[in-house]
């Protein structure tokens, strides 16, 4: 598996203080579990920086925000890190503030990268999707805007999306053009997860024996092609939900699966 901007885990330090929890150090952990990210209130899986005592928990990427930075589908905007987002009020449930990742189509809830120039808005997970993804021979590449339906929800638009939120997809480059959203590439994981479809103790088996809710039209025939063609799919799958639940190490275990779990 190769990507145009390469999925490493970058070395973080054992121990940080925050600005969003002054009281008491973050420390570094990974816990194999899903978290609420106290930061961009998003979900999390695996390596998180977190207070025990306070139950406090922050994506690497919230942890370590940059001042400012860029996307190549925006151009000439410069993104500026916020502690929440704009508005005149910083209440969930308000309507009338209420924002959008332009990258998900999901509602922004905490830190936020926003344009101010433009009104652009993206999560701190969102802001570091890959522009392209090769997984067995296979590329997928990163697409502001597409005219083709999502091959999980059927729509052109996450469901649930706001008018004028179109969320970004990953459309692949083969015989069929297969198109996920972004946000319905998270959401097919999660779901997994919620119903308890990673109860493995071993991640290669417990990824590799994920039960994902894929569409018909994905199944291929059965025999060594099927099976290569699927575990191709999970390991798509399991690279974008890693790096918008902010573990990208989780990228390298779907390396390791297509490696050591081939027929």
């Amino acid at each position: 598996m190769t990507t145009s901007t390469e999925i490493f885990p970058i070395s973080h330090p054992h121990e940080i203080t925050h600005f969003s929890h002054p009281e008491h150090p973050l420390k570094l952990k990974n816990h194999q579990k899903p978290y609420n990210c106290d930061g961009c209130k998003e979900q999390g899986f695996g390596s998180r920086y977190r207070c025990e005592l306070c139950n406090y928990d922050l994506h690497t990427d919230c942890a370590f925000p940059h001042s400012t930075t860029s996307h190549k589908f925006f151009k000439s905007c410069t993104f500026e890190f916020l502690p929440q987002r704009p508005g005149k009020c910083s209440k969930s449930d308000c309507k009338e503030c209420m924002r959008y990742c332009d990258a998900c189509g999901k509602p922004i809830h905490g830190f936020v990268y926003h344009c101010k120039s433009k009104g652009w808005d993206l999560h701190p997970c969102c802001r570091n999707l890959v522009d392209e993804l090769d997984i067995a021979n296979v590329k997928f590449r990163l697409c502001g805007k597409v005219s083709s339906e999502c091959i999980w929800c059927k729509q052109r638009n996450p469901v649930g999306s706001v008018k004028g939120i179109r969320g970004w997809s990953y459309v692949s480059k083969c015989e069929k053009n297969y198109r996920f959203h972004v946000y319905c590439a998270t959401e097919m994981v999660n779901q997994v997860w919620k119903n308890g479809g990673n109860k493995g103790s071993d991640e290669c088996l417990s990824i590799e024996t994920l039960k994902l809710p894929l569409p018909v039209s994905l199944k291929r025939s059965g025999g060594n092609a099927g099976n290569s063609f699927m575990r191709m799919v999970k390991v798509f799958l399991m690279t974008i939900a890693g790096i918008l639940l902010g573990d990208p190490t989780i990228a390298l275990t779907s390396i390791f699966v297509e490696l050591a779990c081939k027929d």
